[in-house]
């Protein structure tokens, strides 16, 4: 190949890399909700799973994509591991249509002549209609052009090539030959990032007379296992929960792939035979194309027997992690494309990061005597877990992402921060109520019950539970702050008369002051995480019908930051 060849090779894979990416952003944003509510779907049996998997593939044309979706979903806990595998199986055998649409379509249309319309009217649609539906939908239809022009330029190219010796000789070595051949498969989709890329070069160069039919079914192999790769990466420092179906990817791919380049001779000789009796026996693309859907169903029937001692064995793996309380167990940088999901895994997070500072403040307000290294690494943890979700949110859906979106993820933020400060508060509660010493006994019973109401009104802060009430929530709030205004004022006024010494009213009242900062945190943010649950089921209410945080609603950023966000006197 000259040197302009090689160019050209070159703008094609750039033609059909752009217009998959396109083709698969445009079509996950115009599905909106179609696409959750699919692999929600998956969540009845294993078989439906792997419908979803198909399906969902055929619809993005991106096995990649979906994966991340699939490891989204585990990540949120709306699918088990054992359905999410499923959905891989079905993910894996959907991206072989990728190989019929450039064999059948290819090499028998004229490629050009239906690129540039689609790109005209797509490009259209999407500077006509930018992020609505309709403009998610023609950056779809504008990427099919540039998808189908990448095709016609690798068409070319290598209809111009001719046969090479070296390859041909290659071909005819044996089994280091193929493996060689399965080795370029595999690099060509990890420099690509993209089987389907890989694929359609592959496919391209057979039907050319580049590649021999063997050698290309070796490469095709090679593609099989070189889509692991994307999944590996993108799982570096991801959750337990991701690595585990990213590893049920590769273990499906690298079996599938052993089995099938064990089996090659006979596999060709199948298609072969299919070919004939269908009358395509002289289309190498066709063959390929049913090559590479023999090979994905022979996995599939030996992998699915086998899958719940699979799952099993991946649910032992990967637990150091999930024992890393300072590690987020839902949030994965790789979701945070698709808001849907990124808001599901987020609301796990948060229900996490709410209980932490719940038990925390429970503890320091139930105990006398706590230890401080336990109350340190609850702080820890927090402050941890609020960076993570401060990080993720900042990477939702983008830059452009939509203003009911930006509100919603504000409010995931102000919860992470009230139970950071709901960390700080326990900690100076527990530094000071050692010291706290009321003999006047209707003092000492007062506060003391004013304690065991906080703790109740701890318990439900529960979003999570199935008795949340914001309404009841609210309730308790106002009984307690009625109840800290009386024992307050009672303190005051035995201070006045002396009967409780100036020292010790003081170390009291400021006791009780981390005390109601601990409940107005507490309040503030169980409320903000149900306005921010709420956002996620819009149909079951609405944000004007949420009750509004107690203490001061348009203060609220400036009390979060001040550490005292009831804006009361600090006693």
């Amino acid at each position: 190949m000259s040197i302009g060849a090689v160019f050209t090779f070159a703008g094609g894979i750039g033609l059909f890399l752009l217009g998959m990416r396109l083709m698969t952003d445009g079509l996950k944003v115009a599905a909106g909700d179609t696409l959750r509510q699919i692999l929600a779907a998956a969540t009845r049996s294993r078989i439906r799973g792997l419908a979803s998997g198909i399906l969902i593939t055929t619809l993005v044309q991106s096995s990649s994509a979906v994966i991340f979706a699939t490891i989204g979903f585990v990540n949120a806990g709306l699918l088990t591991l054992a359905q999410a595998v499923g959905v891989i199986y079905g993910s894996n055998l959907g991206t072989t249509l990728t190989s019929w649409i450039v064999a059948l379509v290819g090499f028998n249309v004229d490629l050009r002549a239906m690129a540039m319309p689609c790109i005209g009217v797509g490009m259209g649609m999407w500077v006509a209609f930018r992020q609505r539906p309709a403009g998610a939908l023609g950056q779809a239809i504008a990427g099919l052009g540039l998808f189908f022009l990448g095709i016609d330029v690798l068409r070319d190219t290598f209809a111009d090539a001719g046969s090479v010796d070296l390859l041909e000789a290659w071909a005819d070595r044996g089994t280091l030959g193929l493996l060689l051949f399965l080795a370029v498969g595999i690099l060509l989709t990890v420099l690509m990032q993209s089987s389907s890329a890989a694929l359609a070069v592959t496919l391209t160069a057979a039907a050319g007379g580049l590649v021999p039919l063997q050698a290309a079914a070796a490469m095709v192999i090679g593609a099989n296992v070189g889509t692991t790769s994307t999944a590996a990466f993108a799982v570096i420092g991801a959750t337990a929960s991701a690595k585990r179906a990213a590893t049920a990817h590769v273990v499906f791919n690298v079996v599938t792939a052993v089995i099938a380049f064990a089996a090659l001779p006979l596999l060709l000789w199948v298609v072969a035979q299919i070919s004939a009796g269908l009358g395509l026996a002289g289309y190498v693309a066709t063959s390929l194309a049913f090559f590479h859907t023999l090979t994905k169903l022979l996995g599939l029937m030996l992998m699915w027997p086998f899958t719940s001692r699979m799952v099993t064995w991946l649910e032992g793996l990967y637990r150091r992690h999930e024992d890393d309380d300072l590690k987020p167990r839902h949030l994965d940088r790789n979701i945070r494309s698709t808001p849907s999901l990124a808001m599901d895994a987020l609301a796990l997070e948060l229900h996490r990061v709410n209980g932490i500072a719940r038990d925390q403040a429970t503890t320091a307000i139930n105990t006398e005597t706590v230890e401080v290294d336990t109350l340190a690494h609850g702080l820890e943890t927090l402050e941890a877990l609020q960076l993570a979700i401060g990080e993720f949110v900042g990477g939702v859906g983008g830059d452009d992402r939509d203003a009911a979106i930006n509100d919603a993820l504000a409010h995931a933020l102000r919860v992470s921060q009230y139970a950071t400060d709901i960390a700080e508060r326990s900690a100076d509660l527990v530094r000071l109520q050692v010291h706290v010493r009321l003999d006047d006994e209707a003092i000492s019973s007062a506060y003391n019950q004013l304690r065991a109401d906080a703790v109740a009104l701890l318990d439900q802060t529960r979003v999570d539970s199935g008795h949340w009430e914001a309404g009841s929530l609210e309730q308790a709030r106002q009984t307690f702050e009625e109840h800290y205004q009386a024992l307050k004022g009672q303190m005051l006024r035995a201070g006045t008369v002396g009967t409780l010494p100036a020292r010790r009213m003081a170390t009291a009242l400021e006791a009780m002051s981390a005390l109601h900062r601990i409940v107005d945190q507490a309040t503030k943010a169980a409320l903000y995480l149900d306005r921010f649950v709420r956002y996620r089921t819009p149909d079951e209410s609405s944000e004007e019908t949420l009750p509004a945080p107690a203490s001061a609603e348009a203060d609220d950023g400036q009390a979060a930051d001040s550490g005292d966000p009831s804006g009361e006197d600090r006693a």
